[in-house]
């Protein structure tokens, strides 16, 4: 499951091609909105339909070429997942174009309900006649032969209805397509491909390589704990995705104010304080957070706290990313994660085969605080932020400090263990509240 939604990381970045934050950029002119989104759908539409009739013909020789021979009804699927999820990217970035949140969470939560009911349904309530030997329609829907195949199959019925429930948002407008728009739109967008493939390359290749680097009576099983415990560091990227999704509309909205750059600088320096509080939230209370995973994936839990300190370089790397979007010089998006991936690539292939999976997460780390360096860097020449890095480097400084203290905490009875660790999350909280308390004085009596 890890491997094949890795494949699909990639692949819906190539399916989308940069359109939803071309949409966002070339939606600033109100007279052309409608056209804009119109020509934007009507693009990505055409190129999903072309893209699942070609895996559909193709799905054989495909499923051989990733070592799954047996199994090319899994390119199929995901043929229909990747072409739907696309299509439905694009009205979703309209909705947030329209800043209109509480129908966006409501599709998303939709997506995610029925995602999960209908794994439930299929792997464990149908599961469960089948292997009680009952004789029921239920038991009948269970293949044994499909097995985890369930999971994408649920997928495929999830992508279905969320594109199916869009209907409305989709066809609101009248559906048409300008080939002068998209001349205009394919230089700015092409380069956040080149940047979102060489980003994907940074976040999931490692699992990929992983398959291939070790050896194979173990590739899968390692990945597997891998991703496991990769997922306990979910709330950061939850966070993450969350943020984006409101940021990008509301950094090209601000765009055009005065004081836009220092609303740049407040909202990262917010943006450091939630993630720390994640950052120290999720690993003074790994003691019972990891029993979220099962007992044969814990081993890899040395992982969690690289990869939140990872995913916040990434989250603070597209803050810091806003300056090549709002000025139109997408390539160095391209640039940048290009150099992410060489770092990705480098760094696991030549450590995996000695140290597994705790490589990729060393290299994941190592990739986005490079491409968090650099952005910044060569932003401040081209759109200097006053970004407040005294204080920034400094709640990371504390959280990190009070990480390892926790680690030194060990108690006799796990209760106290747990409210000591967990007043150390309390004493930073305290800190950053006097700390921004000072800073908002500060700036009243500044301005006043």
């Amino acid at each position: 499951m890890n491997e094949m939604y890795a494949y699909v990381s990639f692949l819906l970045i190539v399916l989308t091609y940069g359109m939803e934050t071309a949409l966002f950029n070339f939606s600033r002119e109100q007279e052309q909105k409608e056209k804009v989104y119109s020509t934007i759908l009507t693009s990505v539409t055409l190129t999903s339909v072309l893209f699942i009739a070609l895996l559909c013909i193709f799905a054989e020789p495909i499923a051989g070429l990733i070592r799954y021979p047996n199994h090319p009804e899994y390119i199929i699927w995901f043929a229909l997942i990747l072409g739907m999820d696309a299509v439905s990217s694009i009205a979703f970035a309209k909705l947030r174009e329209q800043q209109k949140a509480k129908t966006f969470a409501l599709f998303k939560t939709v997506n995610i309900a029925v995602n999960i009911g209908f794994n439930i349904f299929f792997l464990w309530i149908c599961k469960s006649e089948f292997d009680s030997g009952k004789n029921s329609w239920l038991a009948g829907l269970y293949n044994p032969q499909i097995g985890i195949g369930y999971i994408f199959i649920s997928n495929v019925i999830t992508s279905a209805i969320t594109l199916v429930i869009q209907f409305p948002t989709i066809f609101k407008t009248k559906l048409g397509f300008d080939f002068s728009i998209l001349k205009n739109i394919l230089p700015y967008a092409l380069p956040l491909l080149i940047a979102g493939l060489a980003g994907m390359t940074n976040e999931t290749f490692d699992r990929i390589l992983l398959k291939y680097l070790l050896p194979e009576n173990i590739s899968l099983e390692q990945i597997g704990i891998y991703g496991a415990c990769y997922k306990i560091s979910i709330i950061m990227m939850l966070f993450i995705q969350t943020f984006r999704y409101a940021a990008e509309p509301f950094f090209f909205s601000h765009a055009a104010e005065k004081n836009a750059k220092e609303v740049y600088a407040r909202v990262m320096n917010y943006f450091t304080i939630v993630c720390m509080v994640i950052f120290l939230g999720t690993m003074l209370n790994i003691s019972w957070i990891q029993y979220f995973i099962g007992e044969p994936f814990r081993e890899g839990i040395a992982v969690v706290p690289i990869l939140l300190m990872a995913n916040f370089c990434l989250g603070a790397s597209f803050n810091l990313s806003i300056w090549y979007k709002l000025s139109g010089k997408t390539r160095w998006g391209a640039y940048l994660t290009v150099i992410g991936a060489i770092i990705t690539l480098i760094g696991n292939l030549i450590f995996i085969p000695v140290y597994g999976y705790m490589a990729s997460a060393w290299t994941t780390l190592i990739c986005y605080a490079t491409i968090m360096l650099l952005s910044y860097l060569i932003g401040n020449k081209h759109y200097a932020v006053n970004y407040d890095l005294k204080r920034i480097l400094g709640y990371l400084a504390l959280s990190l400090t009070l990480f390892f203290a926790g680690e030194r905490i060990v108690l006799s009875s796990d209760a106290m263990n747990l409210i000591m660790k967990n007043l150390l999350l309390v004493a930073f909280a305290i800190v950053v509240w006097i700390m921004e308390k000072k800073s908002l004085v500060k700036n009243e009596s500044q301005n006043n």
